[in-house]
């Protein structure tokens, strides 16, 4: 069953696609049918640049189960780095990533 709901939201950092590296402006997180892993239904994620035109984007789909050990890994990687590490402004003022609620 395709649910249709998509969560778009805004980030910052880089992709790398064929032409090499690019910046990313944006994500989109829905569950629907994939293009080329063999399963019924994954979780896709695309990271992208829309003013960069439609190769600037790189597309993920996962089972439910590697979106989640996925989730749990950053969690952790963010958890063992000194608050603010990974920060687009620095250390400074960066939210301690251990507040953010963990997922049912």
């Amino acid at each position: 069953m395709c649910t249709y709901l998509t969560e778009k939201f805004p980030l910052e950092g880089s992709g790398k696609g064929a032409q090499g590296y690019f910046s990313l402006s944006e994500a989109m997180v829905y569950i629907d049918h994939p293009q080329h892993a063999p399963y019924e239904h994954t979780v896709n994620i695309d990271f992208l640049n829309p003013a960069k035109g439609p190769s600037a984007r790189v597309a993920v789909e996962l089972t439910e189960e590697a979106a989640l050990a996925l989730i749990d890994a950053v969690r952790t990687a963010l958890a063992s780095a000194p608050p603010g590490l990974a920060a687009a402004g620095g250390t400074a003022g960066a939210p301690d990533p251990s507040a953010v609620p963990a997922r049912d």
